[in-house]
């Protein structure tokens, strides 16, 4: 581990996991979360941002100096906060940092967060997003629970034979609301991120009545059989790291072709820290050379 990672870890579990642990306002998290992205993640110089509030659903575009959002290839991407916070703004950077390094402009999704609207909101959001796009070639990506959004979303898409994206890539996925992997409990102590102590408030707030293995809301349990490919990459010392071990896992024996890679230490979505952190941008770099690949193929 490097000594950046080293810091920035020992950062995240003195203030940020504490943060987490102790929020009792949804709204305040928000703000804050807000302001510190405002503050601390910028996307490369000459980046354009551009909101389209024409379609069902807002959305955000992020297109690196160059890139046309207007036609051709896209990403289509959802943002993590656990389905209550998070915005395409606290994503943006990140997304920007994407677009110079593959090309293509993002589309980040302002999909509607609970616990003022509950499942399946998020997902019928996803699927009028995606609807609004899916003429031109697309990447399905996300992050924490955008990447679980994400691959319903795919699992949707396959169960009502719409035209298929040409891949998913997810950073540390939330795939399993039932939090049935052993990674909750084992690296509860160990996760610099995220406290484990909240996960059941979490699940109450998004699904209210809503089962958690419904694979609409767990995309573990989905059926991916012909689905495109997978890029998937998750922290080996997250709470959350058997989500994307296991969905792999399930996505082999389904014949589905994935890349999911374990990194040793690094925080939950490392990669939004691309401003300050060698190894979110090596896997930025990582996963915009699959891309290009998938997008060749196509």
């Amino acid at each position: 581990m490097s000594v950046l990672a080293r810091v920035l870890n020992t950062y995240l579990r003195l203030t940020e996991k504490r943060a987490l642990a102790q929020a009792t306002d949804i709204d305040a998290l928000r703000r804050s979360f807000a302001l510190r992205a405002r503050l601390f993640f910028h996307g490369p110089f000459g980046t354009r941002y551009h909101w389209d509030t024409s379609g069902q659903v807002a959305v955000q575009w992020a297109a690196a100096h160059g890139i046309d959002r207007a036609t051709g290839p896209l990403i289509l991407y959802f943002h993590g906060g656990g389905y209550v916070f998070g915005s395409t703004n606290t994503h943006r950077a990140m997304m920007a940092a994407l677009s110079k390094r593959s090309g293509l402009p993002v589309c980040l999704v302002e999909y509607r967060l609970a616990p003022e609207h509950p499942f399946p909101a998020a997902l019928e959001d996803a699927l009028a997003a995606y609807a609004a796009v899916s003429d031109r070639p697309v990447i399905l990506g996300g992050d924490s629970a955008g990447g679980g959004l994400a691959l319903a979303l795919l699992g949707e898409i396959l169960r009502k034979a719409l035209p298929k994206p040409v891949g998913t890539f997810a950073f540390s996925p939330l795939t399993d609301m039932t939090f049935s992997g052993s990674s909750i409990i084992e690296n509860e102590m160990r996760d610099v991120l995220l406290p484990a102590a909240r996960i059941a408030e979490i699940s109450d707030a998004y699904l209210g009545q809503t089962a958690p293995e419904d694979p609409r809301a767990s995309p573990l349990f989905a059926n991916f059989r012909g689905a495109p490919p997978f890029w998937l990459t998750v922290g080996s010392t997250e709470i959350l790291r058997d989500d994307t071990i296991r969905l792999a896992d399930c996505l082999r024996v389904q014949d589905v072709d994935v890349v999911a890679k374990v990194e040793s230490d690094l925080p939950h979505v490392w990669p939004i820290f691309h401003n300050i952190l060698p190894q979110a941008r090596a896997t930025l770099r990582d996963l915009s050379g699959w891309i290009r690949g998938q997008m060749d193929r196509a």
